[in-house]
């Protein structure tokens, strides 16, 4: 079968069957999946991926996909001619950033990926947090420290913000209806300002406020390494705060493993970090026994 071919009723029966053992325990519960931007890949990879979001859909799971969009950003502002800067792994975002950041997250990327998902057979919603005043967000701040001076300043990183309160009441009123809800992490202040929100930590804060059975952070990495660069299986929270003061983790996998404890720690009951460039890596680890990446559990 084609990448490009939607699964039919004998491909999902067949991939249903086997998958029965690991079910039950997903059986109407809430999987939220962040799509990172760098998993997206080609076509084929974001077909497939869809596809699989019905699958679960179909099995009776219901899932909630969060998308990034970092590179594709990136892409676009340097068509534009607009220099991205990046502190802390978070990108500078002024007035006329955001408004693209807003164009490409919670327009193309979320429609792409709604299209994909309605072509595979389900019936996908594309949001984001602004909608039914889902996320309210807060200005993120960042401080650096000069080498020659030793001295730390604030870093404004314009329109970067970081989930305050989540009212589930549109997700709630989506989830259980043959309805799979697509989220844009773009969200609004009290003020009714626009913040570019980091797709991992808007995840998370929708997970927790779901109390998700999973989140699932797709990205381009097989999970948490060890030293020696070897894939980790399972992580207590303690163990991830090890692992970030030893610096075994470093670079982006430090918010990522914040994310998880974020998650964790209000409520949802694992959150996975896996390769979402492996085939059918949401499959894998939900419906098979040895899963695909890193569980970070309380």
């Amino acid at each position: 079968m084609s990448a490009n071919e939607p699964l039919d009723a004998q491909d999902i029966g067949r991939m249903l069957n086997e998958a029965l053992p690991y079910m039950q325990k997903y059986d109407d519960e809430i999987v939220v999946v962040k799509y990172g931007g760098h998993a997206m890949g080609d076509e084929s990879g974001a077909r497939s991926f869809a596809r699989d979001i019905v699958m679960l859909e179909q099995s009776g799971i219901n899932p909630v996909v969060v998308h990034g969009g970092g590179p594709q950003i990136g892409q676009m502002l340097a068509k534009l001619g607009i220099k991205s800067e990046f502190v802390d792994g978070l990108r500078v975002t002024d007035k006329p950033t955001v408004e693209i950041v807003e164009m490409i997250l919670a327009g193309s990327i979320n429609k792409q990926i709604v299209g994909f998902i309605n072509a595979a057979g389900g019936k996908a919603i594309g949001l984001c947090g602004k909608d039914g005043d889902m996320v309210k967000a807060v200005k993120v701040s960042r401080t650096t420290r000069d080498p020659d001076s030793n001295i730390e300043r604030e870093v404004d990183l314009g329109f970067v913000g970081e989930p305050d309160k989540v009212d589930t009441k549109v997700l709630d009123t989506v989830l259980g209806k043959d309805l799979i809800p697509v989220l844009a992490p773009v969200a609004t202040s009290t003020a009714g300002d626009t913040y570019n929100v980091n797709a991992d930590t808007f995840a998370g804060a929708i997970a927790g406020a779901l109390g998700a059975k999973r989140l699932l952070l797709l990205t381009d990495v097989p999970g948490v390494l060890d030293k020696n660069k070897q894939l980790i299986k399972s992580l207590s929270i303690e163990d991830c705060r090890r692992l970030i003061a030893d610096g075994t983790a470093t670079g982006g996998m430090i918010p990522k493993i914040e994310t998880c404890i974020y998650a964790i720690e209000r409520g949802v009951e694992g959150v996975v970090i896996l390769d979402g460039k492996t085939p059918h890596a949401v499959l894998v680890e939900l419906l098979t026994d040895g899963g695909a990446g890193t569980l970070i559990h309380a």
